[in-house]
């Protein structure tokens, strides 16, 4: 019924809502929105990867060490940029606080 190439697919469709939600919302973090965004170059990266490797090598994406590897580093940067970005926001939000607490 559900292989993983179409859960894989019907995936995205919630997560391009989530990316809507989020700038939309203008209260998420450049930083962090931009990891998010580039998740999304993890997917269009991995999936020629995926079919080069099916065709070039006859394996799985996961068993060609060297391609896996340089498609996963997207996924790599775009965790560190999530969390450098909202490490970012919650200094922000914190000094914001703090002045506000030295005014009152």
């Amino acid at each position: 019924m559900f292989s993983k190439e179409n859960l894989f697919a019907i995936s995205l469709f919630p997560y391009l809502g989530f990316l809507w939600f989020l700038t939309r919302s203008k209260e998420t973090p450049r930083l962090a929105l931009i990891g998010f965004y580039v998740l999304l170059v993890f997917v269009a990266v991995t999936i020629p990867a995926g079919i080069y490797a099916k065709v070039h090598y006859g394996e799985e994406l996961a068993n060609v060490d060297w391609l896996h590897g340089s498609a996963e580093s997207f996924l790599s940067i775009s965790n560190i940029l999530v969390v450098l970005g909202f490490r970012q926001g919650v200094i922000e939000y914190e000094k914001k606080r703090q002045i506000k607490q030295t005014d009152d």
